[in-house]
């Protein structure tokens, strides 16, 4: 639908590999949804005490519910502010990285695949996952450290 919607009026002899890529970034969007789905989707139920006895009626999971180690709660706000701003000054220099060495170090490192999976995703060979990836990184770390970011 999105290639007729969009692309009807191309040369047919650009449609394949249109269609190609509509399909590798909806396989993309599709499981970036599943990993941010999985992540904020957990049953209630798992979180309630195992016994179902009259006690357990009282039961209150946000009174009961701990606070993860690495969640920002109760962390100094300028600590929160230069985390933030960090993770800006990344995005921003991901933009900057040609497109090969930005989808294999978002795949790798931001969507924790491994390099099999990535490489089956790009198409491409293991070997040159690794290199796009070690390119990226290099990349990153030079323009952050221009910006006076060390990590």
């Amino acid at each position: 639908m999105k290639l007729t919607e969009k692309y009807a009026a191309n040369p047919p002899e650009e449609l394949p590999l249109l269609f190609q890529r509509i399909v590798q970034n909806t396989i993309r969007d599709y499981y970036r949804r599943q990993k941010t789905r999985s992540l904020w989707t957990t049953l209630f139920s798992s979180f309630t005490p195992n016994n179902r006895d009259k006690e357990s009626e009282d039961y209150d999971l946000l009174e009961n519910l701990q606070v993860k180690t690495d969640s920002n709660f109760g962390k100094d706000p300028h600590e929160q502010l230069e985390q933030s701003q960090l993770i800006g000054f990344i995005e921003e220099a991901i933009k900057t990285l040609p497109t090969r060495q930005r989808e294999a170090f978002l795949l790798r490192y931001w969507e924790e695949m491994n390099v099999e999976d990535t490489a089956a995703i790009m198409e491409c060979s293991e070997g040159s996952v690794k290199t796009h990836c070690s390119r990226a990184t290099h990349a990153l770390a030079t323009i952050l450290k221009k910006k006076g970011v060390s990590l």
